[in-house]
């Protein structure tokens, strides 16, 4: 047996994209960062200390070596994700204020992603598998992680899912994928934003009374921001504060929140769902102390929330 195949299988997988964020800093200057929903939960969830892989494919070219190493130094199963001859996906930030954004990803690395190559046994080790982002908007890698989903939902594994809007959601051909992952998932998280997105022209209490109509049963999370979040599930409704920090930076705070949920019902499946949202809540404002995609350990949401 080799040194790899003798390490344990993670608990939490997080499959989609990972990209090169490449943010304007003035003139002709740029500078780039790893980044990606799925890639950030994944990253997220390794932080605070839970086995994690982000179940992805990035290029051969130099922003795939940097979103290698990036996930090897937070401590992802390298085994999950996988390097192709083809460009790393790129979103291309053009402007800060207001912020501005597209993506480059024709013929990119991340549409050659191979559920068959992940490692055997997987899904009989693994908990979850996050779903999100814009990569159930690009295909064919959407039909590669829809049926992804229904092989590890027959084995067990829960579903989570995080829409997180992006302009490419306005694609005719996203809204059936919506729907179906909605119906299917044991957890689904959106922001405020997000309803207003996906449902333009209903208000909150219109919008929630759709997504119920699709599932009944998961449950759900709606984040608004430094007001906290509601949560919906079988006991009816919880609204809880977020922990007050000094914001920095908001960048990756649903991803972080996100983490924050899949692990505490990974470690505490006895707990109720208010307080996994309490953690999370708690993970999600710990990330936003500091500049960038911040992923909190265990120990910077004590140090924050001694006691808590």
């Amino acid at each position: 047996m080799t040194q790899a195949a003798a390490l344990p299988l993670p608990l939490i997988v997080s499959a989609g994209e990972a990209l090169t964020d490449l943010v304007t800093v003035g003139g002709n200057r740029w500078e780039s960062y790893p980044g990606g929903a799925g890639w950030n939960v994944a990253r997220a969830v390794a932080a605070l200390g839970t086995g994690s892989a982000f179940a992805g494919a990035v290029g051969d070219d130099n922003f795939g070596e940097d979103l290698w190493s990036a996930s090897q130094a937070a401590g992802l199963d390298l085994r999950f994700m996988q390097r192709v001859p083809h460009p790393t996906l790129m979103a291309v930030v053009y402007s800060a204020s207001p912020p501005a954004y597209r993506f480059q990803g024709e013929n990119s690395a991340d549409l050659y992603f191979d559920g068959a190559l992940l490692p055997e046994g997987w899904m009989q080790q693994a908990r979850w598998l996050h779903l999100g982002g814009i990569s159930l908007a690009r295909q064919p890698l959407a039909d590669h992680l829809l049926s992804l989903m229904d092989q590890a939902q027959s084995a067990g594994v829960r579903i989570s899912f995080d829409p997180n809007a992006r302009i490419v959601h306005r694609d005719p051909a996203y809204r059936p994928i919506f729907e179906s992952v909605l119906r299917r998932a044991d957890l689904i998280k959106l922001s405020d934003e997000d309803l207003r997105f996906f449902f333009p022209g209903h208000d909150e209490a219109a919008a929630l009374r759709v997504l119920r109509g699709l599932n009944s049963q998961a449950p759900m999370v709606i984040t608004r921001g430094g007001d906290g979040a509601s949560l919906y599930h079988a006991a009816g409704r919880a609204d809880l504060p977020a922990p007050k920090v000094r914001v920095v930076d908001t960048v990756g705070a649903g991803d972080a929140l996100c983490a924050g949920l899949l692990v505490s019902a990974t470690e505490s499946p006895q707990a109720i769902w208010p307080q996994h949202l309490a953690f999370a809540l708690r993970v999600a404002s710990a990330a936003c102390s500091r500049a960038g995609a911040f992923a909190p350990s265990r120990a910077d949401v004590a140090a924050l929330f001694p006691g808590a």
